[in-house]
């Protein structure tokens, strides 16, 4: 683990946006047993927290996406994230709604976008890579040159892996689920069985059993 992960997932963990529930498993959307749950709107109110994820982002996005011009949030948890992002790194910032509104212009992106733009999008965690894709998929019907996705924290789900490789979008997140569930077993939130059924999750997510 990087020291920038190990610091994240601890903060993930302090003020609970991320609850770990090995024997009491979570029922996701897609009816997939789960041991945890992820709620990073959370790191809004923490003024601490949020100024660690906002720098760590600039700095990711500064390594591995040097040629952005434009930030892009994705709608909603994203836009936050992005706005501070993109203000440490003096850009224009932009965000993506999940739909294009129903009145008005009809927009989808909302900020001004110049075609041929190198964005990179923000998102506050990658499950299936689902979402922030089809944020790429509507900025570049706008013309934009989707670069990358920068996120705080990705479950590492096989899935996700493939999605982005099929949409031949790199992604790179502050923290992740085997450095969260590591950290856990540090500060002692978890013991070692329930740290082997986190780590068989991850493994095979859709035949887990708690």
């Amino acid at each position: 683990m990087t020291e920038i992960e190990t610091i994240i997932a601890q903060d993930l963990l302090t003020i609970g946006a991320v609850t770990l529930r090995p024997h009491e498993p979570f029922t996701w959307a897609s009816g997939i047993h789960s041991p945890i749950y992820t709620d990073n709107r959370l790191t809004i109110s923490y003024p601490a927290v949020r100024t660690r994820i906002a720098d760590g982002l600039a700095a990711l996005i500064k390594t591995q996406f040097p040629d952005v011009a434009v930030i892009g949030g994705v709608a909603t948890a994203g836009i936050p994230h992005a706005a501070l992002v993109a203000d440490r790194l003096n850009l224009p910032m932009v965000y993506v709604r999940s739909k294009p509104k129903d009145h008005g212009q009809g927009r989808q992106i909302e900020g001004r976008l110049p075609a041929g733009a190198k964005m990179v999008l923000i998102d506050d965690l990658l499950s299936t890579g689902g979402s922030v894709l089809k944020a790429a998929t509507a900025a570049k019907r706008e013309g934009a040159d989707v670069i990358g996705v920068a996120a705080i924290f990705s479950y590492q789900l096989a899935a996700s892996t493939a999605n982005f490789a099929a949409a031949k979008i790199p992604f790179a997140t502050l923290t992740n689920y085997s450095a969260l569930i590591e950290t856990a077993k540090h500060l002692g939130q978890i013991n070692d069985q329930e740290l082997t059924l986190l780590q068989a999750f991850r493994a095979d997510p859709t035949h887990w059993q708690a």
